[in-house]
Protein backbone atom coordinates (compact mmCIF):
# COMPACT_ATOMS: atom_id res chain seq x y z
CA UNK A 1 0.00 0.00 0.00
CA UNK A 2 1.40 3.59 -0.59
CA UNK A 3 1.70 5.48 2.25
CA UNK A 4 2.53 9.32 2.88
CA UNK A 5 5.33 9.60 5.61
CA UNK A 6 4.48 10.18 9.06
CA UNK A 7 3.61 13.89 10.46
CA UNK A 8 5.80 15.98 11.99
CA UNK A 9 4.32 16.63 15.71
CA UNK A 10 8.12 16.60 16.38
CA UNK A 11 9.64 14.91 13.34
CA UNK A 12 11.82 15.81 10.69
CA UNK A 13 11.26 17.64 7.35
CA UNK A 14 11.13 18.20 3.10
CA UNK A 15 12.31 19.96 0.32
CA UNK A 16 14.46 23.16 -0.34
CA UNK A 17 12.37 26.37 -0.74
CA UNK A 18 14.02 27.69 -3.83
CA UNK A 19 13.71 25.14 -6.22
CA UNK A 20 15.04 24.99 -9.74
CA UNK A 21 12.09 24.65 -12.24
CA UNK A 22 12.00 20.54 -12.90
CA UNK A 23 9.77 18.56 -15.61
CA UNK A 24 6.32 16.85 -14.57
CA UNK A 25 6.33 13.49 -13.18
CA UNK A 26 3.20 11.30 -14.31
CA UNK A 27 3.04 8.44 -11.93
CA UNK A 28 0.85 5.66 -11.78
CA UNK A 29 0.78 3.17 -8.97
CA UNK A 30 -1.22 0.79 -7.11
CA UNK A 31 -3.00 1.26 -3.80
CA UNK A 32 -5.00 -1.17 -2.34
CA UNK A 33 -5.71 -3.16 -5.79
CA UNK A 34 -6.78 0.19 -7.37
CA UNK A 35 -4.67 2.50 -9.84
CA UNK A 36 -3.68 5.91 -8.78
CA UNK A 37 -2.61 8.29 -11.11
CA UNK A 38 -0.86 11.98 -9.74
CA UNK A 39 0.89 14.87 -11.75
CA UNK A 40 3.73 16.58 -10.05
CA UNK A 41 7.28 15.94 -9.26
CA UNK A 42 9.75 12.98 -7.62
CA UNK A 43 11.91 14.82 -5.32
CA UNK A 44 13.33 12.05 -4.32
CA UNK A 45 13.87 8.01 -5.68
CA UNK A 46 15.71 5.40 -3.86
CA UNK A 47 15.75 1.95 -4.46
CA UNK A 48 13.05 2.46 -7.19
CA UNK A 49 11.05 3.95 -4.87
CA UNK A 50 9.73 7.49 -5.49
CA UNK A 51 9.05 10.11 -3.22
CA UNK A 52 6.53 12.24 -5.12
CA UNK A 53 5.42 15.97 -4.41
CA UNK A 54 1.79 17.38 -5.93
CA UNK A 55 1.34 20.97 -7.13
CA UNK A 56 -0.08 21.71 -3.81
CA UNK A 57 3.34 20.03 -2.20
CA UNK A 58 1.77 17.11 -0.68
CA UNK A 59 3.82 14.01 -0.18
CA UNK A 60 3.73 10.43 -0.78
CA UNK A 61 6.20 7.79 -1.10
CA UNK A 62 5.00 5.00 -3.66
CA UNK A 63 7.48 1.75 -3.18
CA UNK A 64 8.83 -0.01 -5.85
CA UNK A 65 6.96 -2.72 -6.24
CA UNK A 66 4.22 -0.53 -6.26
CA UNK A 67 4.96 1.76 -9.85
CA UNK A 68 3.07 0.87 -12.57
CA UNK A 69 4.13 3.80 -14.87
CA UNK A 70 6.44 6.80 -14.08
CA UNK A 71 6.54 9.39 -17.16
CA UNK A 72 8.50 12.62 -17.17
CA UNK A 73 7.05 15.48 -19.81
CA UNK A 74 8.83 18.89 -20.65
CA UNK A 75 6.88 21.16 -18.95
CA UNK A 76 8.10 23.08 -15.90
CA UNK A 77 6.33 21.61 -12.16
CA UNK A 78 4.94 24.79 -10.62
CA UNK A 79 3.37 24.84 -6.94
CA UNK A 80 -0.23 25.75 -7.14
CA UNK A 81 -1.03 29.81 -7.59
CA UNK A 82 -2.80 31.25 -4.30
CA UNK A 83 -5.97 31.30 -6.17
CA UNK A 84 -5.60 27.73 -6.97
CA UNK A 85 -4.73 26.95 -3.72
CA UNK A 86 -7.46 28.50 -2.08
CA UNK A 87 -10.33 26.83 -4.57
CA UNK A 88 -8.45 23.39 -3.46
CA UNK A 89 -8.92 23.96 0.44
CA UNK A 90 -11.97 25.13 -0.13
CA UNK A 91 -13.54 22.57 -2.06
CA UNK A 92 -11.56 19.50 0.15
CA UNK A 93 -12.33 21.31 4.04
CA UNK A 94 -15.78 21.22 5.35
CA UNK A 95 -19.07 23.54 4.26
CA UNK A 96 -18.32 26.60 6.21
CA UNK A 97 -14.57 27.34 5.96
CA UNK A 98 -13.45 30.60 4.39
CA UNK A 99 -9.85 31.98 3.60
CA UNK A 100 -8.96 34.62 5.39
CA UNK A 101 -6.80 36.56 2.58
CA UNK A 102 -5.00 39.16 4.37
CA UNK A 103 -1.61 37.91 5.30
CA UNK A 104 1.50 38.03 2.72
CA UNK A 105 2.66 34.92 3.63
CA UNK A 106 -0.10 32.56 5.53
CA UNK A 107 -3.56 31.12 3.72
CA UNK A 108 -5.28 30.71 6.47
CA UNK A 109 -9.06 28.70 5.84
CA UNK A 110 -11.05 28.95 9.02
CA UNK A 111 -14.25 28.17 10.03
CA UNK A 112 -13.58 30.31 13.36
CA UNK A 113 -15.19 34.30 13.45
CA UNK A 114 -13.01 36.90 11.48
CA UNK A 115 -11.54 38.52 14.58
CA UNK A 116 -9.91 34.96 15.54
CA UNK A 117 -8.53 34.41 12.05
CA UNK A 118 -7.22 37.63 12.30
CA UNK A 119 -5.59 37.31 15.75
CA UNK A 120 -3.74 33.65 14.28
CA UNK A 121 -3.03 36.10 11.07
CA UNK A 122 -1.31 38.62 13.37
CA UNK A 123 0.77 36.13 15.44
CA UNK A 124 2.12 34.24 12.26
CA UNK A 125 2.93 37.51 10.05
CA UNK A 126 5.00 38.45 13.66
CA UNK A 127 6.41 35.57 13.59
CA UNK A 128 7.33 35.17 10.25
CA UNK A 129 9.25 38.38 10.41
CA UNK A 130 11.08 37.64 13.41
CA UNK A 131 11.92 34.17 12.00
CA UNK A 132 13.32 35.47 8.92
CA UNK A 133 15.54 38.64 10.80
CA UNK A 134 16.43 36.25 13.53
CA UNK A 135 18.73 34.01 11.04
CA UNK A 136 19.50 36.92 9.09
CA UNK A 137 21.24 38.73 11.64
CA UNK A 138 22.93 34.92 12.49
CA UNK A 139 24.38 35.17 9.09
CA UNK A 140 22.07 32.30 8.28
CA UNK A 141 20.33 32.58 4.68
CA UNK A 142 16.70 31.72 4.60
CA UNK A 143 14.11 32.01 1.43
CA UNK A 144 10.99 32.86 1.06
CA UNK A 145 8.48 29.94 0.63
CA UNK A 146 7.51 29.78 -3.30
CA UNK A 147 3.90 29.56 -2.06
CA UNK A 148 1.70 31.05 0.85
CA UNK A 149 2.05 28.34 3.79
CA UNK A 150 -1.41 26.92 4.75
CA UNK A 151 -2.74 26.84 7.88
CA UNK A 152 -6.39 25.67 9.15
CA UNK A 153 -8.04 27.27 12.33
CA UNK A 154 -10.84 25.09 13.29
CA UNK A 155 -13.63 26.48 15.23
CA UNK A 156 -13.46 24.03 17.96
CA UNK A 157 -11.59 20.65 19.37
CA UNK A 158 -14.63 18.35 17.80
CA UNK A 159 -14.52 19.86 14.33
CA UNK A 160 -10.40 19.37 14.74
CA UNK A 161 -10.61 16.46 15.64
CA UNK A 162 -12.55 15.03 12.99
CA UNK A 163 -10.10 16.63 10.49
CA UNK A 164 -7.23 15.99 12.31
CA UNK A 165 -7.39 12.24 12.86
CA UNK A 166 -6.86 11.22 9.12
CA UNK A 167 -4.07 12.69 9.43
CA UNK A 168 -2.35 11.21 12.49
CA UNK A 169 -4.81 8.99 14.07
CA UNK A 170 -5.72 8.84 17.72
CA UNK A 171 -2.83 11.15 18.21
CA UNK A 172 -4.98 13.81 17.54
CA UNK A 173 -7.41 13.81 20.79
CA UNK A 174 -4.08 14.67 23.01
CA UNK A 175 -2.79 17.67 21.08
CA UNK A 176 -3.81 21.26 20.12
CA UNK A 177 -1.95 21.54 17.14
CA UNK A 178 0.52 19.99 14.68
CA UNK A 179 2.41 20.86 11.64
CA UNK A 180 2.03 17.73 9.22
CA UNK A 181 5.03 16.98 6.67
CA UNK A 182 2.93 15.09 4.63
CA UNK A 183 0.35 17.71 3.79
CA UNK A 184 2.88 20.98 4.82
CA UNK A 185 -0.53 22.16 6.61
CA UNK A 186 -0.29 23.48 9.93
CA UNK A 187 -3.38 22.57 11.97
CA UNK A 188 -4.92 24.47 15.00
CA UNK A 189 -7.94 25.16 16.92
CA UNK A 190 -9.55 27.88 18.77
CA UNK A 191 -7.81 28.10 22.25
CA UNK A 192 -10.31 30.42 23.90
CA UNK A 193 -13.67 28.38 23.73
CA UNK A 194 -15.11 32.06 22.35
CA UNK A 195 -16.42 30.44 19.18
CA UNK A 196 -18.17 27.91 21.27
CA UNK A 197 -19.50 30.30 23.55
CA UNK A 198 -20.77 32.26 21.31
CA UNK A 199 -22.59 29.91 18.88
CA UNK A 200 -24.65 28.78 21.99
CA UNK A 201 -25.21 32.12 23.11
CA UNK A 202 -24.89 34.93 20.89
CA UNK A 203 -24.86 37.40 23.39
CA UNK A 204 -21.11 36.31 23.63
CA UNK A 205 -19.11 38.82 21.78
CA UNK A 206 -16.27 37.44 19.91
CA UNK A 207 -13.23 40.49 19.26
CA UNK A 208 -9.18 40.70 18.90
CA UNK A 209 -9.21 42.69 22.38
CA UNK A 210 -11.14 40.03 24.21
CA UNK A 211 -8.87 37.08 22.60
CA UNK A 212 -5.97 38.69 23.50
CA UNK A 213 -7.34 39.09 26.87
CA UNK A 214 -7.51 35.62 27.21
CA UNK A 215 -4.97 34.73 25.57
CA UNK A 216 -2.73 36.95 27.49
CA UNK A 217 -3.38 35.01 31.04
CA UNK A 218 -0.70 32.99 32.67
CA UNK A 219 -2.33 29.37 31.83
CA UNK A 220 -3.06 30.22 28.16
CA UNK A 221 1.16 30.70 27.95
CA UNK A 222 1.60 26.98 26.66
CA UNK A 223 -1.43 27.23 24.58
CA UNK A 224 0.13 30.26 22.86
CA UNK A 225 3.87 28.29 22.92
CA UNK A 226 2.16 25.22 21.45
CA UNK A 227 1.24 27.57 18.20
CA UNK A 228 4.19 29.45 17.88
CA UNK A 229 6.17 25.91 18.35
CA UNK A 230 4.42 23.97 15.21
CA UNK A 231 4.63 28.06 12.91
CA UNK A 232 8.05 27.78 13.83
CA UNK A 233 8.14 23.81 12.35
CA UNK A 234 6.09 25.23 8.92
CA UNK A 235 8.78 28.00 8.67
CA UNK A 236 11.66 25.87 8.75
CA UNK A 237 10.37 23.49 6.24
CA UNK A 238 9.56 26.03 3.92
CA UNK A 239 12.49 28.82 4.61
CA UNK A 240 15.37 26.58 3.26
CA UNK A 241 16.61 25.96 7.47
CA UNK A 242 15.25 22.02 6.61
CA UNK A 243 14.55 19.73 4.26
CA UNK A 244 11.57 18.15 4.52
CA UNK A 245 12.18 13.92 4.70
CA UNK A 246 15.77 14.46 4.77
CA UNK A 247 17.25 12.73 7.91
CA UNK A 248 17.04 16.11 10.24
CA UNK A 249 17.61 15.34 14.16
CA UNK A 250 14.93 15.59 16.11
CA UNK A 251 16.90 17.32 18.57
CA UNK A 252 17.66 19.75 16.05
CA UNK A 253 13.93 20.49 14.53
CA UNK A 254 12.60 20.61 17.78
CA UNK A 255 15.20 22.20 19.39
CA UNK A 256 15.02 24.68 16.89
CA UNK A 257 10.96 25.00 17.29
CA UNK A 258 11.21 25.25 21.02
CA UNK A 259 13.90 28.19 20.91
CA UNK A 260 11.59 29.84 19.12
CA UNK A 261 8.66 29.03 21.32
CA UNK A 262 8.90 31.13 24.47
CA UNK A 263 5.89 33.66 24.06
CA UNK A 264 5.71 36.82 25.87
CA UNK A 265 1.80 36.91 27.60
CA UNK A 266 2.23 40.38 28.14
CA UNK A 267 2.51 40.78 24.52
CA UNK A 268 0.05 42.56 22.29
CA UNK A 269 -0.24 40.20 20.01
CA UNK A 270 0.12 37.09 22.19
CA UNK A 271 4.28 36.34 21.52
CA UNK A 272 7.19 38.37 21.16
CA UNK A 273 10.31 36.84 22.28
CA UNK A 274 12.90 34.37 20.54
CA UNK A 275 15.66 32.83 22.42
CA UNK A 276 14.62 33.58 25.74
CA UNK A 277 15.28 30.83 28.61
CA UNK A 278 12.30 28.45 27.85
CA UNK A 279 11.16 28.08 31.92
CA UNK A 280 8.89 25.04 31.17
CA UNK A 281 11.98 23.71 29.35
CA UNK A 282 14.58 24.53 31.84
CA UNK A 283 12.04 22.92 34.51
CA UNK A 284 12.08 19.83 32.89
CA UNK A 285 15.67 19.81 32.10
CA UNK A 286 16.58 20.04 35.80
CA UNK A 287 13.82 17.63 36.73
CA UNK A 288 15.64 15.34 34.65
CA UNK A 289 19.53 16.06 35.56
CA UNK A 290 19.12 13.78 38.88
CA UNK A 291 18.33 10.25 36.70
CA UNK A 292 20.24 11.36 33.93
CA UNK A 293 22.57 9.00 32.70
CA UNK A 294 26.02 9.57 31.21
CA UNK A 295 25.61 8.49 27.65
CA UNK A 296 22.09 10.77 27.71
CA UNK A 297 23.34 13.48 25.17
CA UNK A 298 24.67 10.67 22.99
CA UNK A 299 21.40 9.13 23.16
CA UNK A 300 20.03 11.94 22.08
CA UNK A 301 22.34 12.99 19.21
CA UNK A 302 22.28 9.35 18.09
CA UNK A 303 18.74 8.76 17.48
CA UNK A 304 15.45 9.94 17.29
CA UNK A 305 13.44 7.20 19.83
CA UNK A 306 13.55 9.17 22.84
CA UNK A 307 11.36 11.54 21.61
CA UNK A 308 8.82 8.66 20.19
CA UNK A 309 8.80 7.32 23.59
CA UNK A 310 6.28 8.56 25.70
CA UNK A 311 7.74 7.95 29.03
CA UNK A 312 11.17 9.80 27.56
CA UNK A 313 9.75 12.33 25.53
CA UNK A 314 9.30 15.14 28.34
CA UNK A 315 13.29 14.48 29.08
CA UNK A 316 14.38 14.71 25.42
CA UNK A 317 12.75 18.06 24.49
CA UNK A 318 14.14 20.20 27.49
CA UNK A 319 17.53 18.52 26.47
CA UNK A 320 16.88 19.43 23.31
CA UNK A 321 16.14 22.64 24.47
CA UNK A 322 19.38 23.11 26.76
CA UNK A 323 21.45 21.80 23.94
CA UNK A 324 20.36 23.92 21.10
CA UNK A 325 20.35 27.11 23.86
CA UNK A 326 23.96 26.14 24.82
CA UNK A 327 25.55 25.52 21.06
CA UNK A 328 23.21 28.83 19.76
CA UNK A 329 24.72 30.87 22.94
CA UNK A 330 28.65 28.94 23.23
CA UNK A 331 29.41 27.39 19.87
CA UNK A 332 27.80 29.78 17.50
CA UNK A 333 29.51 29.59 14.59
CA UNK A 334 29.66 25.56 14.93
CA UNK A 335 26.48 25.11 15.28
CA UNK A 336 25.20 27.65 12.19
CA UNK A 337 27.80 25.52 10.08
CA UNK A 338 26.02 21.89 11.29
CA UNK A 339 22.86 23.47 10.47
CA UNK A 340 23.97 24.41 6.74
CA UNK A 341 25.41 20.94 6.45
CA UNK A 342 22.14 19.45 7.79
CA UNK A 343 19.96 22.13 5.22
CA UNK A 344 22.07 20.24 2.24
CA UNK A 345 20.79 16.68 2.64
CA UNK A 346 18.77 15.10 0.22
CA UNK A 347 15.44 14.06 0.88
CA UNK A 348 15.06 9.77 1.77
CA UNK A 349 18.87 9.66 2.62
CA UNK A 350 19.13 8.29 6.66
CA UNK A 351 22.56 8.01 8.59
CA UNK A 352 22.87 5.24 11.14
CA UNK A 353 23.54 6.35 14.63
CA UNK A 354 27.22 5.74 14.38
CA UNK A 355 26.93 8.70 11.63
CA UNK A 356 25.51 11.10 13.41
CA UNK A 357 27.78 10.97 16.49
CA UNK A 358 30.38 11.14 13.76
CA UNK A 359 28.84 14.30 12.00
CA UNK A 360 28.37 16.03 15.40
CA UNK A 361 31.16 15.47 16.50
CA UNK A 362 33.07 17.00 13.62
CA UNK A 363 31.09 19.96 14.12
CA UNK A 364 31.59 21.08 17.82
CA UNK A 365 34.39 18.44 19.09
CA UNK A 366 35.68 14.96 19.32
CA UNK A 367 35.03 14.96 23.25
CA UNK A 368 30.70 14.80 23.52
CA UNK A 369 31.43 14.15 27.42
CA UNK A 370 33.19 17.44 28.12
CA UNK A 371 30.84 19.31 26.21
CA UNK A 372 28.03 17.71 27.65
CA UNK A 373 29.88 18.63 31.03
CA UNK A 374 29.81 22.05 30.05
CA UNK A 375 26.47 22.59 29.00
CA UNK A 376 24.97 21.28 31.93
CA UNK A 377 27.24 23.80 34.25
CA UNK A 378 25.85 26.78 31.77
CA UNK A 379 22.03 25.51 32.20
CA UNK A 380 22.57 25.09 36.07
CA UNK A 381 23.78 29.03 36.30
CA UNK A 382 20.63 30.08 34.19
CA UNK A 383 17.92 32.01 36.07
Amino acid sequence: MSRAFPICLALAAVFAANRVALAIDHVTYRVDGQLEQRDGQVVAEKAGALLFMTPDLRLTLVQADEVVEHTVDDEDFEPLDRKALEAELLAELPEGFQVYKRPKHFMIAHNTSQAYARWCAALLERLYSAFVNYWDKQGFEVSEPDTPLVVLVFADRASFNRYARSEIGVAADSVIGYYSLTSNRMCIFDLTGVEAAARNDPRHSISEQRIQQLLSRPESERRVATVVHEATHLLAFNCGLHQRMADIPLWVSEGVAIYFETPDVGSNRGWRTIGGVNRVRLAEFRRYLPRRPADSLETLIADNGRFRNTTDAADAYGEAWALTYYLLERHTDAYHRYLKSLADRQPLDNDTPEKRLAAFREAFGEDIGALDRDMVRYIQQLR
